[in-house]
Parts: structure tokens; C-alpha cells; sequence
């Protein structure tokens, strides 16, 4: 399979052209991709358009690194056949407001997955010329999905939650990221849905923070990068893909839509997640209802942990990262001399790699402050996310840990909080920050104590400390 000609990629914005265009900088993880002169002679800028055999390697390797990305607007604008597959469990409201949405005249499953009153959501289908289908007996979201998945006919078919509200244009564009023939799955970015009675602190910290939404930036998914998984809010996908890889795992309550990404990428797929659209969600409103679903997704890491022990960790380090985090944690006399020996190490290392690309000791020392940075920031969530039942126990009787937890607990909050955006003050977004945190955390351990591993709390410790080097 390979990129029809005409497909069009940009480098992500993140992306370093170095030495005249001679090499590349970017990535997930981290690498240096020096060019030939062929290879230079292919991109025009920062853009490439695939015209030959050679352009459609180059453009592959990009796209699998992540220094580049389709340009949606450059690919072909087909209308290949899409069903709609709405699992729904009663919300005969919700359910009648995303089916006003779907373009007419388009093939429309409604599986209503052991309504407590059934009449009510055909009564609605009906009226939208959606097709019915009872499921007699609750299966959850992944077998309400795999019920409808088994009655499509056409070549793709998109997941769509019936809490969605969708604009008219996503799905048919989204469409087109499958000019790739290598592309499985495509997501929009998952935003908030301004409903009445959704004005209080946790609907507008839902609005900047929800665990449904992957930020503004596209990306190629694939564990261990900013967008490891997508959630199945809304999912457009090819059908036979999915019914080969057995749809949605039918055991899982929570996290079959991360399983369902990590088996495809496993399997050579490609996933992307474009945030230039997007579908609304209403998020839940009422803190009980909030607060137990925080802590409900936090209860899939030991089921994830078990089907995808490489791919889940709650961070993820190098040894050199790890070794700054330790000593800054510690705060000792020795902590600042180590933790700046630390990074100047890996400043000389990875200046090394990028000898002859120009300027190697800047780009050295912007990849380890970055590095440095991450550490600390997950440094910080375990602190007061994922580890909180043992930093609450290490408060009682440590000093220095109760010092790490305050810095934790406000830097974070520092570092993200936009008074203009949120609409929140400083004091409510930082308490809804730490119960989210706390919910989250209850799950995580939850899930582990019943499955009897520490398999979704341990971090990792790659060995990738540096850009690789490829030619």
C-alpha cells in the first residue's frame, strides 16, 4: 500500500529544518532524518506532494515519525459510502439532536442497547429514517458498537456517541484522510458542547480540560507520543479493517477505545487525529456524575496493562530524565549540581548526533530543556495524580514531601490555567484540577488492588536519550 499521487503532507510545526535542508529535527520520539539530495529535491518548503515512487517513501517516512503531517485541504475531496453507527442506551433527546445533524439520505444504525423504555428511541429513529436495532441485554458501548458494526454495508463507517453534536462538514472531510490506504481509523478534536444548564465550575473546567480532548495539534496516534489514543466519541473508520481486528473488545466497560487504537497501530495501521474539526460533547454537569466517571476511566489502566504492557505506563522517561527528577525530588545539597551535570551530559550528547546540521549546541540545549521539562511535569502527576494515595501517606511524616507535593500541586496549575478561556478563578480551577486528579487516581489504584499488579503505576525508562539518526 502505497501514497496515491497528489497526496499532500506539511511538517509539523514543531519540525527543524537544518542545514539548508539537508536534515530534519522533530518527531515522536525525537530523531534527526538527514536527507539526500534527491530527498531535498522532493519537498518544496515545508510541504511535499508525492508525484513519484521516491516522493511516496519520503512522504511514508514522515508521516510514521511524525515530522509531518497530511495537509487535509490538499487531499482528494471523495464522498466514499458512510454509515452511522449510534450506540444509545434511553436519551431519546440527545439521540433525536445528532440524528437532525447527519446529512439525509445517509445509512443510519441506532443500536439501542437494553433501553429501560426502547419505544421511545425507535419512536425517534423512526422519525429520522434511522434503522433500529434492540439489543436485548446491556453490552456496554463496545458491544452496542460491534452490533452495528456487523450490519454495515458500505466501506466506512463512523462511531458517533448519541451526547454528540455534529457538525455537518466533519465526517465527509474527515473522509479524506483515507486516501491513505494506510489509515484505519480518523478522529476530529472532541470540544464542549455549550448546553443549557452546563454554566457551572466543572462544565467550564470541562471545557478546557476534558480527558475527551487531544488539544489543537494534528498528530499521528501511537502510544508513548501526545496522542497515544483517540476516544470513540466519534470514530470514522473502514469497516473491513475493523471486523478483521474484532471491533471493539466486548469485555472492556472503559478503555476499549484506546485497546481498539493500540491493536491497530500494532498491526501496522495508521490513526489520525485532526483537530481542524470537530464533533461537541456534553459533558456531564453535576459533580457526583463527573467525579465517578473521572474515576470510572481510571479503572481501565490495569485492563490496558494487561493487554498492553508496553504501552502503558503513567510516564514515560529517559534514564538521564529519570535521574534529574530523583535528585530535584530528594533535595539534597548534591540535588542542583546533579540535576545541571545531568543535563549538560545530555546537551554534549545529543550535540554529538547533530554534528554538520549548524548551531548543534542550541538545538541540543532546546531538546534537553524540553526533556527536562517533560520529566518534571510528569514528575508532578504522579505526585498528585497517579501515586496520590502514596504522597498522602509520605506527607505525614516527610517535610521535603509535602514541599513536593505544594510545588507540584500549584506549578502545574501555573503553567496551564487561562483565566480567559476557562472561566474560572485560580482557587475553583485548582480544586477541580486535584478531584479530577483524585478520581482519576482512586480508579487507577482501584484497578490495580483487583488485579493484583503494580503493572499501570510503574513508569518506564526508555533508552532513547537522544535524536535517532536516520538517512
Amino acid at each position: 500500500m502505497t501514497l496515491p499521487h497528489g497526496f499532500t503532507i506539511t511538517l509539523d510545526r514543531d519540525s527543524r529544518v537544518l542545514d539548508g535542508g539537508r536534515a530534519l529535527l522533530g518527531g515522536h520520539p525525537t530523531r534527526l532524518l538527514r536527507l539526500t539530495p534527491r530527498a531535498r529535491a522532493l519537498l518544496s518548503g515545508r510541504t511535499l506532494t508525492v508525484r513519484n515512487a521516491a516522493g511516496a517513501v519520503l512522504a511514508e517516512r514522515l508521516l510514521d515519525t511524525g515530522l509531518a503531517h497530511p495537509t487535509l485541504t490538499a487531499l482528494p475531496d471523495t464522498e466514499p459510502a458512510c454509515t452511522y453507527v449510534i450506540p444509545v442506551r434511553d436519551r431519546p433527546r440527545q439521540l433525536a439532536r445528532l440524528l437532525s445533524c447527519i446529512p439525509a439520505g445517509s445509512p443510519v444504525v441506532v443500536v439501542d442497547d437494553a433501553s429501560h423504555h426502547p419505544e421511545l428511541v425507535a419512536s425517534v429513529a423512526a422519525r429520522h429514517g434511522a434503522r433500529s436495532l434492540l439489543l436485548p441485554e446491556n453490552r456496554g458501548p463496545a458491544g452496542a458498537r460491534n452490533a452495528g458494526l456487523r450490519e454495515v454495508t458500505t466501506p466506512h463507517v463512523a462511531f458517533v456517541d448519541s451526547d454528540i453534536v455534529l457538525p455537518a462538514e466533519t465526517v465527509p472531510t474527515l473522509l479524506r484522510h483515507f486516501a491513505d490506504p494506510r489509515v484505519a481509523m480518523a478522529v476530529p478534536r472532541i470540544t464542549a458542547l455549550n448546553a443549557t444548564g452546563s454554566h457551572g465550575w466543572i462544565s467550564r473546567y470541562e471545557d478546557t480540560r476534558s480527558s475527551l480532548d487531544l488539544g489543537a495539534r494534528p498528530a499521528a496516534v501511537r502510544p508513548g507520543t501526545p496522542a497515544s489514543w483517540v476516544p470513540s466519541a466519534c470514530v470514522v473508520a473502514r469497516t473491513d479493517v475493523l471486523l478483521k481486528a474484532g471491533g471493539f473488545d466486548e469485555t472492556l466497560r472503559v478503555g476499549e477505545d484506546v485497546d481498539l487504537c493500540w491493536r491497530l497501530v500494532d498491526t501496522g495501521w495508521r490513526i489520525r487525529y485532526e483537530p481542524s474539526l470537530h464533533a461537541a460533547h456534553e459533558h456531564r454537569a453535576h459533580f457526583t456524575d463527573w467525579f465517578r466517571r473521572k474515576a470510572e476511566y481510571g479503572t481501565g489502566a490495569h485492563p490496558l496493562a494487561v493487554r498492553h504492557p508496553a504501552a502503558i505506563a503513567p510516564a514515560v522517561l529517559a534514564p538521564w530524565s529519570a535521574g534529574l527528577l530523583v535528585a530535584v525530588v530528594l533535595q539534597r545539597r548534591w540535588s542542583v549540581p546533579l540535576a545541571g551535570s545531568l543535563c549538560a551530559f545530555t546537551t554534549v550528547r545529543i550535540a554529538r548526533t547533530l554534528r554538520g546540521t549548524g548551531q548543534p549546541i542550541r538545538q541540543a540545549a532546546r531538546l534537553t530543556t524540553a526533556g527536562a521539562v517533560s520529566a518534571l511535569a510528569q514528575g508532578g502527576a504522579l505526585v498528585t495524580r497517579h501515586w496520590w494515595p502514596l504522597t498522602a501517606a509520605a506527607c505525614l511524616v516527610s517535610s521535603r514531601a509535602r514541599r513536593v507535593t505544594a510545588v507540584a500541586a500549584v506549578l502545574d496549575v501555573a503553567l496551564e490555567y487561562r483565566s480567559r478561556t476557562t472561566g474560572l478563578d485560580p482557587v475553583r480551577y485548582t480544586a477541580a484540577r486535584r478531584l479530577d486528579d483524585l478520581a482519576y487516581g482512586t480508579g487507577v489504584w482501584w484497578s490495580a488492588l483487583k488485579g493484583r499488579s503494580t503493572a499501570a503505576l510503574r513508569p518506564r525508562i526508555t533508552t532513547g536519550a537522544r535524536p535517532k539518526p536516520r538517512t
